[in-house]
């Protein structure tokens, strides 16, 4: 995992990993930004959800959002993405 997010998944890794850092459950984390915890169960499998609710969830979490301008993941990156997934099943 990158401090760099190019993908869904990577964003959910991110997530999950300052809720546990803050020693949150999910059920505490969505009753603290204010959603349902289906929310935190979306954001952190990287599927999709709103952009109200990633702002809620990461302003639960103390955390900001900064844009910078970066490239799109590269073929091999997404390649390799795809790679672990199918390892997983």
């Amino acid at each position: 995992m990158t401090d760099n997010i190019r993908l869904p998944d990577e964003l959910g890794q991110q997530l999950q990993a300052h809720r546990k850092a803050l020693g949150l459950s999910k059920s505490a984390l969505a009753e603290r930004a204010g959603k349902v915890r289906e929310v935190i169960y979306r954001l952190e499998a990287g599927e999709d959800t709103t952009v109200s609710s990633l702002m809620a969830v990461m302003g639960a979490l103390g955390l900001v959002m900064r844009m910078e301008r970066a490239g799109l993941p590269t073929a091999s990156e997404v390649a390799a993405r795809f790679m672990e997934d199918d390892d997983a099943a």
